[in-house]
């Protein structure tokens, strides 16, 4: 009896010792907005946001609520953020994902629940979720190590509404110490949506993050090629990182504070050197270079900046229809517009030129989604009705903003 009592023991004791809990402890909100009320759908934001959830749940994440947390509105997206952050007090690392709309307004990037409808600028800080809230809940929480992932940039939805001085995608933005920021691409650039149920950046970083022996800055490096590689160089994801001190890896090891292993330099630009010398993005190296350009750092900075100028410029892609659409738009900013489903032929004319006596490209049906930009009102009585810039299954044109919803 004693001696299966000894056992027993022995057995609990050894799972004491390899228990989770003496592990770091990881914490992560997984937010995913589709189904948008006022403004377009996305397709594929609740795909994303379930896979992220289910593979950091695999990687020892405890998850806010359990699961991803799918189309959020306002009051729900900053309760799940208020949970978030009394949950990260104590933790080792605490990490937030989100996918969805975003848009950026005088500098700051707002992440949009599924109820925003601005109809002026001022709305947004009542009906949006500025990224600095996420922030500020990391910073109060204490954690060692804070990430934050937005694969929310896309074409701003509000641009034919309130919000026609919100600048496409996000903006840049620094990350407070201990923080990585990760975007899923530069500031200011568009992000795909992804037509395989899942977006480029996350189908790489769900991929990435599972593969072992890869500290935090090599897994995003990896991304950002990877994405470069999957959109024909069109989308280079953009990481922000304050220093951070030890080694995280998503999987493989747990995350080891330097300080505890050996001494840190004194010197901020050799830290920051040290996560940034092997980024692809030049706005990442800019930034260095505002920051560190005096030290010698900087130089290698600069050098770094012209070799990545001459290899992007020479793998440049050929130049996409909504690119040729954007160079002549009145307003360069594309937004999704559906043809109304009451037009009286039950389709939409994509013409050359402004106006009623341009050739006809192509022929939009009737409840289709064309991308639209600016729109002028052409003269000598040709039209009525002002014409807009359009795109639609790659055909660039213009079409009578009278058939658009």
């Amino acid at each position: 009896m004693r001696r299966w009592m000894r056992l027993v023991l022995a057995g609990y004791s050894m799972l004491i010792l390899c228990s989770p809990a003496l592990a770091d402890t990881r914490i992560a909100l997984v937010i995913g907005n589709s189904a948008y009320r006022t403004v377009s759908r996305l397709d594929n934001p609740k795909h994303d946001a379930a896979l992220m959830a289910e593979t950091l749940q695999g990687l020892g994440f405890t998850l806010v609520g359990g699961s991803a947390q799918l189309d959020l509105d306002e009051a729900a997206m900053r309760r799940a953020v208020q949970e978030f952050g009394g949950k990260a007090r104590g933790a080792d690392v605490a990490l937030v994902y989100y996918a969805g709309h975003g848009v950026q307004v005088r500098g700051a990037n707002y992440l949009v629940p599924v109820d925003a409808n601005p109809t002026r600028e001022a709305d947004v800080d009542f009906q949006m979720l500025d990224v600095n809230v996420v922030l500020r809940q990391m910073e109060s929480a204490g954690t060692k190590l804070n990430l934050v992932i937005l694969d929310a940039c896309r074409n701003n939805p509000f641009g034919g509404r309130g919000l026609r001085d919100a600048g496409s995608g996000l903006a840049q933005m620094r990350a407070p110490e201990g923080t990585l920021i990760s975007f899923a691409t530069q500031p200011g650039n568009v992000a795909l949506d992804g037509r395989d149920g899942n977006s480029p950046f996350t189908k790489a970083l769900a991929e990435t993050i599972r593969r072992p022996g890869l500290d935090i800055f090599k897994t995003f490096n990896q991304v950002g090629l990877e994405v470069k590689r999957a959109t024909a160089g069109s989308q280079q994801p953009w990481v922000s990182s304050s220093p951070v001190d030890g080694d995280f890896f998503f999987a493989g090891q747990t995350f080891a504070p330097a300080s505890a292993t050996q001494p840190v330099s004194s010197d901020p630009a050799e830290r920051a050197w040290a996560v940034t010398q092997n980024t692809t993005s030049i706005a990442v190296l800019e930034d260095f270079v505002r920051q560190f350009g005096a030290t010698p750092y900087g130089s290698m900075a600069r050098a770094r900046i012209e070799e990545l100028k001459k290899t992007q410029t020479a793998t440049r892609p050929a130049e996409s229809p909504t690119e040729r659409a954007q160079a002549v738009l009145p307003n360069p900013h594309l937004v999704p517009r559906m043809v109304k489903r009451n037009v009286s032929q039950g389709y939409l004319n994509l013409r050359r030129e402004p106006g009623q006596k341009s050739d006809v490209l192509t022929r939009i049906p009737a409840g289709e989604t064309a991308m639209v930009g600016g729109c002028v009102m052409p003269g000598d009585g040709v039209s009525r009705f002002p014409s807009c810039r359009a795109v639609w299954n790659g055909v660039v044109g213009w079409v009578s903003a009278n058939g658009l919803d």
